[in-house]
């Protein structure tokens, strides 16, 4: 078994009822956390439409947190070219 593999962790997780073993270097308390989020998002997408199968839920679980992170990631880029901005005058 290679070093990389030996760091690699494995948690057990519960999304949408079902239990899934994630593999890698994060540590626990994190994939926790993003399965939890994961999870949330489901449940709520779920109750706005209860007819969806698991595979269309999941599909629109992922189109919806690539659109709030991508939201996320103009604005962090937005803030950045901001502060460089400010810390240009600053200095000029």
């Amino acid at each position: 078994m290679s070093q990389s593999d030996q760091e690699k962790k494995r948690i057990t997780v519960e999304i949408n009822k079902r239990s899934y073993t994630i593999v890698g270097h994060e540590e626990p308390h994190h994939i926790r956390m993003v399965s939890s989020l994961v999870d949330q998002k489901m449940r709520e997408i779920h109750e706005a439409n209860p007819s969806l199968d698991t595979a269309k839920l999941a599909v629109l679980t992922a189109v919806n947190t690539m659109n709030e992170y991508m939201k996320l990631k103009e604005e962090c880029t937005e803030l950045m070219n901001y502060i460089e901005k400010k810390e240009k005058e600053d200095r000029g």
